[in-house]
């Protein structure tokens, strides 16, 4: 019988983008606003990305034919996607692999927050920045955007994909930081307290690895159990520098 749950799932951010730098200097200069002229869904990985997602390759390339990725699903965004391409390029899957893009993988949407500094929301949002100290992060949905728990909702929908289609395969995903962490909660069926304890712990590294194995003992009828998360082992072993920042401002911790 074909198991229900694939039977390595790896959930990957992507590497450091354009974006990231981008906020790093309004941030430093305390600008109001991160100065990109293009949409978020075309922001590009910086050269450090491109190396990060390099190095992501070659360290599973190393291992045998048989524990490598042979899914690939990616957020739609030109950073994931970039991340997905290079790490193929670099040996980590079969070069013949197919990138399948799932427009559920993609980033939160932060609606009329997208694009301010912490700075940038008090001025220009102050009441979003109450409602979102009142009701916190998890709940919080700016007028355009999502919260936490919509991502959720899309995100459960994704699981059901991979288990009607990938049971018993090797499945690697490429996102964003929230969607790492939101996959936690749908597989793990995590709290909202538990979720933003870890999420208190530090953020998601840029090409870190969250890896779940199938466990047939887990549950009544086998589950995915997590293996490690957040691993910098691939830019360590070949001494890459490792960025660990929010995508956006407004979704730094607190």
């Amino acid at each position: 019988m074909t198991p229900r749950w694939p039977s390595t799932l790896w959930v990957v951010r992507h590497g450091q983008s354009a974006g990231n730098v981008a906020r790093d200097k309004a941030t430093a200069e305390g600008l109001a606003r991160i100065a990109l002229t293009s949409r978020d869904v075309d922001v590009p990985l910086s050269a450090l990305g491109r190396e990060q997602a390099q190095a992501l390759g070659r360290w599973f390339a190393s291992w045998h034919e048989e524990q490598r990725p042979e899914i690939m699903l990616a957020s739609p965004y030109v950073r994931a996607v970039e991340t997905a391409q290079i790490f193929r390029q670099a040996g980590g899957c079969p070069g013949d692999e197919k990138i399948c893009l799932d427009e559920r993988l993609r980033e939160k949407e932060f609606g009329v927050l997208d694009g301010l500094t912490v700075a940038g929301i008090h001025e220009f949002q102050p009441d979003q920045a109450e409602f979102r100290k009142l009701l916190g992060k998890f709940y919080h949905r700016p007028p355009g955007g999502e919260s936490w728990t919509d991502v959720i909702f899309r995100l459960r929908a994704l699981m059901d994909t991979v288990s009607l289609h990938y049971g018993g395969r090797r499945v690697m995903i490429v996102a964003h930081q929230v969607v790492v962490l939101c996959l936690r909660y749908v597989i793990e069926n995590l709290t909202e307290a538990e979720i933003l304890a870890i999420d208190k712990q530090g953020d998601v590294a840029n090409c870190a690895i969250t890896e779940y194995k199938f466990d047939p003992a887990a549950g009544r009828d086998g589950g995915l159990v997590l293996s490690r998360y957040n691993v910098t082992a691939p830019m360590e072993e070949d001494d890459t520098p490792i960025t660990a920042e929010p995508d956006q401002m407004v979704a730094a911790r607190g």
